[in-house]
């Protein structure tokens, strides 16, 4: 099984951006046969080294996890999160 974690910063942190983006994020679930799980979690403590959002996904294997990163969903999804992202950062592991 594989891990995949983001973190966001957004260039608008207004309460507003931070939930379109999310519910972008979410939209993901059931429309990539590769993805096993997500979640989609809003940053509560607000402090200046948070990130915005996090993304948690869950993928039985590598090739799945690469299957999802060229999926024309998750493609669209990374279409809105250039236009919506100050930074991002990645882990992906296997557990």
């Amino acid at each position: 099984m594989i891990k995949h974690i983001v973190l966001f910063k957004l260039k608008d942190s207004s309460p507003e951006s931070i939930e379109r983006t999310a519910g972008v994020l979410r939209d993901m679930e059931g429309k990539i046969e590769q993805l096993r799980s997500i979640e989609v979690g809003i940053d509560v403590v607000k402090s200046p080294r948070s990130y915005d959002i996090a993304l948690v996904t869950t993928f039985d294997s590598l090739e799945d996890l690469q299957g999802y990163q060229v999926h024309p969903v998750h493609k669209k999804v990374i279409e809105h999160m250039a236009e919506a992202r100050e930074s991002q950062v990645a882990v992906d592991f296997e557990f």
